[in-house]
Formats: structure tokens, C-alpha cells, sequence
């Protein structure tokens, strides 16, 4: 074809694509408008919430009003615990929360959020799900509860906040502390703490009247809008080589009832799709920000301690971790498949976590999975 037709023949085409329409191009008018509600783990009045609400508003600019989401803060439906349920029940349409709540509810939830002593950054976790199967892997679990998962959200990692000074590996022997949990929970009862499970809006009135001595719950932004460091004065951090031994990527996710998902367009769920990754930059680089102010504030208008446990104390801990991978990789196949996967990834020369000689238990022994 002589470049004078070929020229001839694309201002046709373009011209019939702008009457009549290419498939698959995007016609935000031609599609009716779509309202979900959604809940998030977030409380008001904290950052995490101001981002959550800035999302809904994005998405709703994004599409054009097509699709809009109505947010509510932590416990405006249902309670924080209930959301899965109530996800997957079409109480409401989607949930904005954290993957380490749900264990519970599928097994393979301890490996949709960083665990101790595992992959401990934020693009590590958005290398496994996107590119590594994550994503496949938690959209399967979520399928069979009758929703859909759209993706991880980063946000920050997560301190202790305590009343009474811990210092050491034996220091935390017999201390009542908030958890979320799971394997989150055991580390610590590895080191004789009694763990209680409580949703981030409940931690303030149980540190308040002493129902518990510490608390972990996210960074230094969010507990200083929670106001923590009013009532808990030292705040427990690892050395800088481990800031964080439980949980150090805290990642979030957005999981909807399948028949609202279904009844997105193709077109709107991929700007909703997108949008999501946006939210996961735009949430975790706000409050990597706030949490420096937040420290400043918490020290030096607050009192509050930064305690930095030595490395002696994290080696201590750490020889735990790869027994409590297994036990609790064996809870699905699921499971093991998400750790499996995992597990390669910190082995490979790319990370260089963990060895297979690393992969026994408190006797020396090797573990079998």
C-alpha cells in the first residue's frame, strides 16, 4: 500500500471510529450509573480515612460519575470483624481493610499481609501479587466466599505502643498486648505475652483503663491521630536493620460482593482497578510523610519513649519464625501455595532471605511441607 492509501484508508477508519465507535474504547457516557457503598477499617478522623474518602471521590471524577462510591469509617455498618461477612452476604458492597483480620475466614489471609520475619517491603508485596501470582492466588480465595478481590493498598508499617518500658526479648513475658492475631499473635506468645484481639477503634479505652498494657496497631501518623501516645508512653520499635520483626508491610485490601462487581461495567472496573493502585501510592506515601511529623509531635509534645530493641533481641525472636510459616502454611493448600511461592522469592539470589538449612524448627530439625 503506497503511503498516499494508507493514509486515505486511516482517515476513513477514523472517521467511522469517531461515529460509530472502535470496541472496546472506552464511552463512559453510554454506561449507566453505578452507586456502592463501602466500608473501611480506617476510623474518622484519622489520615487514613481522609485518603480512603479522597479514593471514593477519584473514582467518582475518574468515571465520570458512572461510578461512585459512598464511604463510611470503621463501624458506621457493622463492625470492623463483621465486614468480610457482611461483604460476602450483600449487607453492603465492598470492604477497605487489612488482610491480617481474616485468617479466620481463609487461611491464606497470613500470607496476603507481611508476617514475621518475611518479605519486609512494600515493592517486594507489589512484585509477589503482580507479577509473582499473588493476585490469583487471593482473587481464588475470595472467589469461593462469593466476592472479588481487586488489590493490595500499602500503607505503612506498625508499631507497639506500651505503657510500661520493654526493653528486652524477656522484658515482654507476661505483658497483655493488642494483636490482630493469627501469626502476628504467636511471635509474641513465643516470648510470654498474653495477645488480645481488638479492632483499631477499641485500642484507646483498653489502653485508657489498663485492660491492656500495649497495643500494636499501624504507624506513628494514624496512633498519633488515635491519640495513643496521650495514654501510652514508650513507643517499641525494632533496630533500624528490623524497625518492625511482626508486621513490617501492613498491607490493606478492597474486596466486593461478586454480584455488585458483576454488575460493573468491563470499562468502569478497570478504571476502578486503576484507581486502586493510585490509592495504594497516594495512602502509603502520605503517611510515610506524616509519620516523620507524627514522631516529632509524639516526642516532644507527648513524652512519649522510642525504644529501639537491640539485635539480640530480634535473633531471638526470630528463630520461630520458619516453624510458625509451616504451621501455618498447612492450614489450606491455598496457604501453602501463597508461602511456597513466597518462600522461592526470599530464597532467590534476588533476596537472599532464607536458605533451606534456615528451615527448621526450635530442635534443629528439618521441617517437612
Amino acid at each position: 500500500m503506497s503511503r498516499r492509501n494508507f493514509l486515505k484508508t486511516a482517515a476513513v477508519a477514523g472517521a467511522a471510529a469517531g461515529s460509530v465507535g472502535f470496541p472496546g474504547v472506552m464511552r463512559l457516557s453510554a454506561a449507566p450509573a453505578i452507586k456502592i457503598k463501602m466500608q473501611t477499617a480506617w476510623d474518622a478522623g484519622t489520615l487514613g480515612y481522609v485518603k480512603f474518602k479522597e479514593f471514593c471521590e477519584k473514582v467518582g471524577a475518574m468515571t465520570e460519575g458512572k461510578l461512585t462510591i459512598k464511604g463510611f469509617p470503621a463501624g458506621a455498618i457493622v463492625g470492623t470483624f463483621e465486614m468480610f461477612d457482611a461483604v460476602k452476604a450483600g449487607v453492603f458492597d465492598a470492604m477497605h481493610c487489612f488482610e491480617v483480620y481474616w485468617p479466620g475466614k481463609i487461611p491464606v489471609a497470613t500470607f496476603l499481609s507481611s508476617y514475621p520475619f518475611g518479605m519486609d517491603r512494600p515493592d517486594q508485596w507489589d512484585t509477589w501479587y503482580t507479577a509473582l501470582g499473588g493476585k490469583e492466588i487471593a482473587r481464588e480465595a475470595y472467589a469461593r466466599h462469593n466476592m472479588y478481590w481487586l488489590g493490595p493498598i500499602q500503607h505503612d508499617d506498625n508499631l507497639i505502643h506500651s505503657k510500661v518500658p520493654i526493653r528486652t526479648f524477656e522484658d515482654f513475658k507476661g505483658k497483655k498486648i493488642r494483636y490482630p492475631g493469627g501469626i502476628i499473635a504467636d511471635i509474641y506468645r513465643s516470648a510470654g505475652v498474653a495477645t488480645v484481639l481488638l479492632p483499631g477503634g477499641e485500642v484507646y479505652p483498653a489502653l485508657e483503663k489498663g485492660v491492656i498494657d500495649g497495643a500494636d496497631y499501624v504507624g506513628a501518623a494514624i496512633n498519633y491521630n488515635l491519640g495513643f501516645g496521650e495514654i501510652a508512653k514508650y513507643i517499641i520499635m525494632g533496630p533500624p536493620s528490623t524497625p518492625c520483626l511482626h508486621q513490617p508491610v501492613d498491607l490493606m485490601g478492597i474486596a466486593i460482593n461478586m454480584k455488585s462487581w458483576k454488575k460493573i461495567p468491563p470499562h468502569l472496573q478497570e478504571l476502578l482497578a486503576a484507581a486502586i493502585v493510585e490509592h495504594s501510592r497516594d495512602q502509603y506515601t502520605a503517611i510515610q510523610a506524616a509519620d516523620i511529623v507524627a514522631f516529632d509531635k509524639l516526642q516532644n509534645e507527648q513524652g512519649v519513649e522510642v525504644i529501639r530493641l537491640p539485635e539480640e533481641t530480634i535473633a531471638k525472636f526470630r528463630r520461630f519464625a520458619p516453624q510458625m510459616w509451616v504451621k501455618w502454611a498447612k492450614k489450606s493448600k491455598l496457604a501453602m501455595k501463597a508461602f511456597k511461592s513466597q518462600l522461592e522469592y526470599m530464597k532467590s539470589v534476588k533476596m537472599d532471605y532464607i536458605t533451606d538449612k534456615d528451615m527448621v524448627d526450635l530442635k534443629g530439625k528439618k521441617l517437612v511441607f
